[in-house]
Parts: C-alpha cells; structure tokens; sequence
C-alpha cells in the first residue's frame, strides 16, 4: 500500500518533488528534525490542490510548512506527510493599496515590496522570520501590529481541492490564532490592505524596527523566534528570567540570555533537548508564579 500511494503521489507533482525520509532539519529554523515519511513540493496551485484531495481521501496525515520558522520536529521524525510551499509559492503582486502573496512568500519579501510601493502598514511584520500562510494561520504580530490589522483575505484549499476564500471577519483572529487553525484547510494565498505612505518614513520605522531586533534577540542562533505566548498581564521573558531560569541548558539547547522568552538551539542541540528546556520553563514558571506558559512554537512528531 505504501508503494502505491507514493507512486500515486508522483503522479501529482513535477518529477523529483516527492522524496521519501526527508529529514526535516534542514526545513526548520531550529535545524532540527528527524525524517518525514512523504516530502511533497507542488510547483502550482493545480498540484496543490489535487495533492491535498488525494491525501484527504487516502485518510493520510499531513501538515503543510512554509520555511519552518514556528516549527519543532521530534528527533524520530513525523509520520505523514509534509507539503513545503516555501520555494515554488512565493509570488507577491500589488494592485494599488492592496498586496496578494502566495503562501510561502516570506514576510521580509512582502515588507520590501511594500517599501518599494510606498505602502505602509506592513513595516511591524518586516523582520517576523515566516511566511504569509503561517502568519495568517497564527496571526503572526510584533511591535504593536498583528496580521488581523492588515489582513483583507486569505485563499485557502479545502480537502476537496477546492478553492475558499476567508475574509477578515471569518479569519475570527485572537492572540496567536485564526479559525484556519481548526479548519482542515491550506493556506494558498493572503491579500493585505495597506496605504499610501512617504518612503523614506517606511524605510526609517523597518531599519528601526531591524535594530531593536538586532539589539534584544538571539538572531546568531537557530530559533523558532518567541518559543511562548505572551501570558495575560505578563511577559513570558520576564517571568522566565525571574524564575531563575536565564541560560538554563539542557544539551545544546538552552533558553537565550539575551531574550529569556527564546529557546536556541546553540550548540548542536536534538528536538528533544530543546523540548525538555520547553517543558523544564513551562514548570518552574508554573511552580514560582502560578502561571500557565503555552509555547508558541508548534510541535509535531516523534521524539
């Protein structure tokens, strides 16, 4: 049966975009992973549509990652699988105040083609290391703004093949959520309204905005960007470094002097050492403030 469904499947894409035990470290900004039994790069729409019908009727599982910025693969891999949308989706087009982005377009891309625009309303979302699927999928935020700000529509695939649009309002974004987390949907494309602005105000908030970056993350290590939730009425960092738990290691995976609400792979590290730093904060944090730490990061698979 496996034999047949991944002959089937190369029958759906392009000749060499379906490859068996893909190690996932080299898809995630973490750089860890162990192997996914299927790894799918649909070049079009068309292949991604008929891809996801087929899994969907096969009763097979999947998740679909852009460039893996918010992911942690366990160390044995991931059973199902993996459909990358970063290197063949990532066309951006700009009709007047608006800007239309294919899913794996990354958020730098769209900031600059904003820039060169003149539009602004993107600059916050400039340096948030991921793509225009999982941004919307999460709404992603940094610096005040947050994609339910900007986001006009998302089209999705649903499990037929078939194409859905997702207007703001039926987006229902919260804090680091969007109905599409609940929904067996794929992101294929998101339009953002932005509007007129002076260039040179543009380009001075996104190198603003890169500096501070610079200046209080760990952008030298392999991340997956903030690893937790902002908890209400606190800062995860805060309550991290306050419980005593800044440069707290396990293997080569430790929580970020310079920003306690990271945890780096800084030396080598496996999924699993950088999950025991996760679960070893989310409990202390819990035992010193009363306080439920949620990771931001999404986990899957084997560890």
């Amino acid at each position: 049966m496996s034999e047949y469904f991944y002959d089937f499947l190369k029958t759906l894409v392009k000749e060499g975009k379906v490859k068996k035990d893909e190690p996932m470290s080299a898809h995630t900004t973490f750089k860890v992973g162990g192997p996914a039994d299927y790894f799918i790069e649909p070049v079009n729409e068309k292949e991604l549509s008929e891809v996801i019908a087929y899994l969907n009727k096969a009763g097979r599982e999947y998740m679909i990652i852009g460039n893996g910025s918010n992911l942690l693969v366990g160390d044995r891999g991931y059973r199902g699988s993996v459909i990358l949308l970063y290197d063949n989706f990532n066309e951006i087009r700009v009709d007047g105040e608006t800007i239309t982005a294919q899913a794996g377009a990354l958020l730098s891309a769209i900031a600059n083609t904003a820039l060169e625009n003149s539009l602004t309303g993107f600059e916050f979302a400039a340096g948030i290391p991921g793509t225009a699927g999982g941004a919307v999928l999460m709404n992603a935020g940094a610096y005040g703004g947050e994609m339910a700000d900007i986001v006009e529509c998302a089209e999705v695939i649903a499990t037929d093949g078939d194409k859905v649009s997702f207007s703001n309002e039926e987006l229902k974004f919260g804090y680091r959520r969007s109905i599409l987390q609940v929904k067996p949907v794929a992101v294929s494309s998101v339009t953002y309204r932005l509007s007129r602005g002076n260039r040179e105000d543009i380009k001075n908030r996104m190198d603003e905005l890169a500096a501070q970056r610079r200046s209080k993350q760990p952008l030298e290590y392999p991340s997956a960007g903030s690893t937790f939730k902002r908890p209400e009425g606190y800062f995860a960092g805060k309550l991290i470094m306050d419980a005593g738990l800044r440069g707290y290691r396990v293997g080569g995976a430790k929580v970020s002097e310079k920003h306690c609400g990271f945890v780096i792979n800084y030396n080598n590290a496996t999924a699993s050492d950088i999950m025991d730093v996760i679960n070893d904060v989310t409990e202390r944090v819990s035992r010193h403030f009363s306080v439920k730490l949620e990771p931001e990061v999404r986990i899957v698979g084997e560890f």
